[in-house]
């Protein structure tokens, strides 16, 4: 499912804080994320079903000079400066590091968020070999636009209908836009 979510001003107030939007997204999708069971549901090596307690982004940091990404995590906290400053140290740890995976996870408990910031869309899909047996959602952000004097980010969210179907997602959804619009009473 792509929707678009209105960060108007969620794109506001990080530039009246300095935040960077990217770290603010990370945050807010897996904060939500973490309010709802059908997104961290698993199977272990057993394909017996779980969950996980709480889960972390990994997400994708794009190389300027030979126009390459990477995939790096960061430990997720429910206290955003606190997240905020494990993604700086991440950044300034792995960012520059090249490979699929810079920084290693002993642990499943990873949600992929990845970015594409150049281009808007309306539809976006990720095609998994042998998916079927990987249950956690995959979000991918598009550019954001304005339209109607708001500022509208495109997400693509794609679940597993094994633990996930049209109602979770769009609860989460709809949580997250909320989530979003009250971003200023939670920092």
């Amino acid at each position: 499912m792509t929707v678009n979510i209105d960060i108007t001003d969620l794109l506001k107030l990080t530039k009246e804080r300095n935040y960077k939007l990217y770290p603010v997204i990370l945050y807010a999708i897996t904060k939500v994320v973490n309010n709802h069971i059908e997104f961290r549901m698993s199977l272990d090596e057993n394909d017996n079903l779980g969950y996980y307690i709480n889960v972390n982004p990994s997400y994708t940091i794009f190389h300027k000079d030979n126009n390459t990404f990477s995939n790096i995590w960061t430990k997720y906290d429910s206290s955003f400066e606190k997240f905020y400053n494990n993604y700086e140290k991440d950044i300034q740890e792995y960012g520059n590091e090249k490979g699929f995976i810079t920084k290693k996870c002993e642990e499943n408990n990873l949600i992929n968020i990845s970015s594409i910031p150049w281009v808007t869309f309306t539809e976006f899909n990720l095609n998994l070999p042998r998916g079927e047996k990987y249950l956690l959602p995959i979000f991918t952000v598009g550019k954001f636009y304005e339209q109607s004097n708001k500022i509208l980010l495109p997400l693509a969210v794609q679940v597993h209908h094994a633990v996930c179907d049209g109602f979770h997602t769009s609860r989460f959804i709809n949580d997250l836009q909320e989530f979003v619009n009250n971003f200023e009473n939670i920092v």
